[in-house]
């Protein structure tokens, strides 16, 4: 038995029990207390890792309970050193705050409406019969819906649905537009 072990108490308790058992209940408690009042950010995966440090070398530790709860807390210390300074080098961990976050991805019509001019969709559009315009005009500009601009121009919205498909085709045929469209 370790010469720490010699005092009264854990003596009379190391009787029965593993001698690691009887240190690891009589001091996990304070060194996990020791660590969470040093802030170290996990601090149970810290007193696990001082126990496995002082497991292997219990039978040398002298000094009676006095040296044994030394050497104990000096293997925390150097965890909480070494937690501390691992913390220094990490950055800071700070919760997403999508409010302030201003970054946004731009659509395929804004990239679109900025690689060519007013004046050039007009022209692409003066292309296209009457009806269609009128569609692409009212579904596309005024941000109606299908029902909104069936009812807009005393269609069906099967009608305008196929006259919108009609344009955007027609569209993608004139030669004007191809230069802007990327596969």
């Amino acid at each position: 038995m370790t010469d720490a072990l010699t005092d009264g108490t854990l003596r009379e308790q190391a009787a029965g029990a593993s001698a690691f058992s009887v240190v690891y209940r009589t001091y996990a408690s304070q060194v996990l207390g020791y660590l969470t009042a040093r802030g170290v950010e996990d601090p149970e995966a810290a007193m696990q890792e001082v126990f496995l440090s002082v497991l292997p070398r219990l039978d040398t530790v002298h000094g009676g309970a006095a040296g044994l709860r030394t050497f104990i807390f000096s293997v925390a210390h150097a965890r909480i050193v070494d937690d501390h300074r691992r913390q220094s080098r990490t950055p800071a961990k700070l919760p997403f705050e999508p409010a302030l976050d201003h970054r946004e991805d731009s659509s395929a019509e804004a990239e679109a409406l900025q690689r060519i001019s007013p004046r050039e969709v007009l022209n692409l559009l003066d292309g296209l019969p009457q009806d269609q315009r009128e569609v692409l005009a009212l579904r596309l500009v005024a941000g109606h819906t299908v029902e909104q601009t069936a009812a807009a121009m005393g269609r069906t919205p099967g009608a305008v649905k196929q006259l919108q498909r009609r344009a955007l085709g027609k569209l993608r045929e004139l030669s004007a537009v191809k230069e802007y469209l990327r596969p």
